[in-house]
Parts: structure tokens; C-alpha cells; sequence
């Protein structure tokens, strides 16, 4: 018994002590004119679907929650964060050439058709996020209808 409570113990001394340890959750700067939603049409639809599923991992614009306050948790959020938006980044949208936002385009539909986005981790906190078949169909409908009107 002796052993079990100096295992809890030294569990909330490192825990205390991750808290020291905060990465930034800062939201870079950015020109709201290079924007997704300055550079291309988003109709309403896809724009809700964006702004609820999307949005905090893939723009400058995070909204980071109380849990990214805590150690080691924030660790593994800004990581994900940062990784979604070096992989994408709405906001950055219009310096991307015309055949990198093709290829996401594409992207897009392949990753929410296979289910890969939004990512699962992301969707046991934020289950309002998750995509119906009407919303993938729909953003679909959408990146193709861009990927065909680019030459």
C-alpha cells in the first residue's frame, strides 16, 4: 500500500510540474485576404460545415479550448494544430498556387469520404464536428465543382 500512494504521489508532482510547461497557443498573425473565404466562393452550406468541422485545426484562427491550458494535453493540441495547418491552412488559402489548392481540393473529398477527417481524437471532444453523409456529399459536391471550374 505504501508503494501505491508514493506512485500517486509522484504522479501529481509530474503532473504539477508538466503544468510549467506550456507551449503557445498563440493564432499567427494573418491577412484576412488571402483567405479561403476572400479568395473563393463558399457557399453557405459548405461554410457552416467548414466553420464547425475544420476551422480550428486548418486556419490562423483557432479557438482553443480550457483543456489546451493543461499539461501535457496542450502538448499534443498545439502539435495537432500545428500539423493541420502546416498540412492545410484556410488562411493562407490564396498563396497557394493554383496547383497546390487543385491537389487539396482533391484531397478534401478523399479525406472526408474515407473518413480521415476530422480526425477522430478531434471528434471525442468536439462531436458536433463530425460529418453526416449529407456533409461529405456536400463538400464533395463542392471541390469538384472547384476543381472544374480551374483550368
Amino acid at each position: 500500500m505504501k508503494w501505491l500512494k508514493r506512485v500517486l504521489l509522484l504522479l501529481v508532482v509530474l503532473f504539477a510540474v508538466a503544468q510549467l510547461f506550456r507551449p503557445t497557443r498563440a493564432n499567427p498573425p494573418f491577412d484576412e485576404r488571402q483567405s479561403l473565404y476572400a479568395a473563393t466562393h463558399v457557399p453557405p452550406d459548405v461554410r457552416a460545415i467548414l466553420d464547425r468541422s475544420c476551422i480550428d485545426c486548418h486556419t490562423s484562427t483557432t479557438t482553443w479550448p480550457w483543456y489546451s491550458h493543461v499539461s501535457p494535453v496542450s502538448w499534443w493540441l498545439v502539435d495537432h494544430v500545428e500539423d493541420g495547418r502546416k498540412e492545410l491552412n484556410f488562411s493562407k488559402w490564396s498563396t497557394y498556387s493554383d496547383r497546390r489548392r487543385h491537389k487539396k481540393l482533391e484531397e478534401i473529398c478523399e479525406q472526408v469520404k474515407e473518413g480521415e477527417m476530422p480526425l477522430k481524437e478531434y471528434l471525442w471532444l468536439h462531436p458536433r464536428a463530425k460529418l453526416s453523409d449529407a456533409d461529405r456529399a456536400t463538400l464533395c459536391t463542392w471541390t469538384e465543382s472547384l476543381i472544374r471550374s480551374r483550368p
